[in-house]
């Protein structure tokens, strides 16, 4: 087993990272993988922001809500360092993008606008 990562793109205010956090929670839980690191990071190692690289991600909310304030919604990175093999960390993936889209492939408004890295 070895660490490694899963990345993805939100656009979302605290209490949106605390449900797309408890998704990850529930996906690793149930699967033998242990979380060694959590970060929300807004500013790149090569000094882009993530303002810069999910800028799509508001584009989104704001086509889905029209007219309605997008609050304290911010792109951000969601970082999970986990340790575990990479077929857990498939099974982990897979579970993650699961609870973030329920509804799968169907036309529908996220929750929180999001993308996979």
């Amino acid at each position: 087993m070895r660490t490694r990562l899963l990345r993805f793109g939100l656009y979302a205010d605290e209490e949106g990272l605390a449900w797309a956090g408890s998704v990850v929670d529930r996906a690793v839980g149930s699967r033998n993988a242990r979380t060694v690191g959590l970060a929300v990071v807004r500013t790149l190692p090569d000094g882009m922001t993530t303002a810069d690289l999910y800028d799509h991600l508001a584009q989104q909310w704001a086509w889905e809500h029209p007219g309605r304030s997008s609050g304290a919604r911010e792109p951000v990175e969601l970082r999970v360092r986990l340790v575990c093999s990479l077929r857990t960390w498939r099974a982990v993936r897979k579970a993650v993008l699961r609870g973030l889209c329920p509804q799968g492939t169907a036309p529908h408004v996220c929750r929180v606008p999001w993308c996979a890295s």
